[in-house]
C-alpha cells in the first residue's frame, strides 16, 4: 500500500468535524484569546528570526573586513 495516500490534508467534512471539535473543547468565548496569543507568539517568532538573521549577516560582514584590514596593516 502506498504511504503516500496516507498522509495527507484533511477534507471538508474533517475540517469541519476539527473545527467542531475545537469549539466544544475551547467554547466560543476562548477561541479569540486562542487565536490572539497564536497571533503574539507567530509575531515573536518572526522578530527572533530576523534578529538572528541580522546577527549573521553583521557576523559575516566583519568576518569579510577582518583580512582586508590585516592587509592594510
Amino acid at each position: 500500500m502506498n504511504t503516500l495516500f496516507l498522509i495527507s490534508m484533511p477534507g471538508g467534512g474533517e475540517m469541519l468535524l476539527l473545527l467542531l471539535a475545537i469549539l466544544l473543547l475551547f467554547g466560543g468565548k476562548k477561541i479569540p484569546e486562542l487565536m490572539r496569543g497564536l497571533g503574539k507568539g507567530i509575531r515573536e517568532f518572526n522578530s527572533a528570526k530576523a534578529s538572528i538573521k541580522e546577527d549573521i549577516e553583521t557576523g559575516m560582514k566583519e568576518s569579510e573586513e577582518e583580512p582586508r584590514k590585516k592587509i592594510t596593516d
